[in-house]
């Protein structure tokens, strides 16, 4: 659009529904590093009224619609649904919120305290609930991964000013840092007709260059041991790896589904169904834009030490490292993978989402392609990346004990 919005649009006659997804280009890594959370606080102040709609949930239950929004590291995503003959008052709410909020001072308050209590629920009475705020900055010393989604300090939203709420929206919230996703029974007719109708006139915002300080190699394992209040200790290992866009992001995705998915997967059959070293375990990617994360996390058994639970992950993981992955195991990784994707796609909504999501990473067509990046992964690439990635000196390791 002329304003810089992004549009995207897919047509499904199979549903009565539309779903409207609006992509925000900002998350946790854009914010200042003594006032974080803002991203996650604006999670919740959108759904608190705008300039011309104090109530936001109101219209949208009365139309028979539903919505609702989650943040990540990189990004604040929204979206509601609604049948299709009632599609206009999507646009109409979105457009409004992305125009200005009320910014009420009773507003703030409201969604302050919620995201407070969020933060004390999730993160300080919810046992293991505290892991990101000592693994994250034990891998990151620089980028602002090191702080996760929901803030690095309860404190930043407790003293959050409306001046800094006002000057993060009117930094961020803007169509041309924004992708709007129609998906659903609507035509492109329609959808380019309410796009313009309801969000040509936002004018453009003066959104800042993206110039983040880019995360060093890390050359020495890292260690941190801490005690809480948990039933059993727990092992967390986070590996630097690739971005979104790295050459190594898909062998990365494989290697940890070969590791941890499913119950014939690598650590699940060796460690916890035979040797009974962990009662579970896990593998993951943190998938993120910038240079992300590599995890491998689980509890020991009873009578299992943290350092022997570590020393057989080391073993699991230089198998990797040395061995090709036999052409089985990997084709089977290889299906699960694309019966997944394919399921995924088959709801409006999910599409909606996931469009918005490759078109900010590249094209929305690339949805259609990701299946293909994963199958051209090949067992010599996967032994490369993986003793690359599974060496020491890449290691963050997080002992986290139990109170005796």
């Amino acid at each position: 659009m002329p304003n810089g919005l992004r549009l995207v649009h897919c047509l499904d006659t199979s549903t009565q529904m539309v779903a409207l997804n609006v992509l925000y280009d900002v998350g946790a890594r854009d914010e200042h590093p003594e006032h974080t959370g803002f991203a996650h606080l604006f999670e919740h102040l959108m759904f608190g009224g705008s300039l011309h709609i104090p109530d936001y949930d109101g219209p949208l239950q009365m139309a028979g619609g539903e919505s609702n929004a989650w943040t990540n590291n990189d990004i604040t995503n929204y979206w509601l649904t609604l049948p299709k003959q009632n599609a206009e008052l999507g646009f109409w709410l979105e457009s409004d919120r992305m125009l200005s909020l009320e910014f009420s001072p009773k507003s703030l308050e409201v969604q302050r305290s919620v995201v407070m209590e969020e933060f004390k629920q999730r993160c300080l009475n919810q046992p293991y609930g505290d892991v990101s705020h000592f693994l994250r900055p034990l891998a990151y010393r620089v980028h602002p991964y090191q702080w996760p989604t929901i803030g690095k300090d309860l404190s930043h939203i407790a003293e959050a000013t409306m001046e800094q709420v006002k000057a993060f929206f009117f930094r961020y919230y803007a169509p041309n840092n924004a992708i709007l996703v129609v998906a659903g029974n609507i035509s492109w007719e329609d959808t380019l007709s309410l796009t313009e109708k309801w969000f040509a006139s936002i004018p453009r915002r003066e959104v800042p260059t993206r110039a983040l300080p880019q995360e060093p190699e890390q050359t020495a394992m890292r260690r941190l041991e801490v005690e809480r209040d948990v039933p059993v200790d727990a092992l967390y290992m986070a590996f630097h790896m690739d971005a979104r866009d790295g050459k190594n992001f898909y062998a990365c995705d494989i290697l940890t589904d070969l590791l941890s998915n499913g119950q014939s997967s690598r650590l699940n059959q060796h460690l916890v169904q035979e040797h009974k070293i962990f009662f579970n375990i896990d593998a993951y990617i943190s998938a993120s834009r910038d240079a992300g994360l590599l995890y491998v996390s689980g509890k020991p058994a009873k009578g299992i030490s943290l350092k022997q639970a570590e020393e057989a992950v080391w073993e699991q993981l230089q198998i990797l490292s040395e061995e090709l992955v036999g052409e089985h195991e990997l084709e089977k990784v290889k299906n699960k993978f694309e019966s997944t994707q394919i399921f995924n796609n088959l709801s409006y909504l999910n599409v909606a989402t996931n469009l918005a999501w490759y078109e900010l990473i590249g094209k929305a067509e690339d949805i259609d392609t990701e299946v293909d990046r994963y199958r051209a992964v090949t067992t010599e690439h996967l032994r490369t990346v993986a003793s690359q990635v599974f060496s020491k000196p890449n290691a963050s390791i997080l002992y986290y004990k139990a109170k005796d």
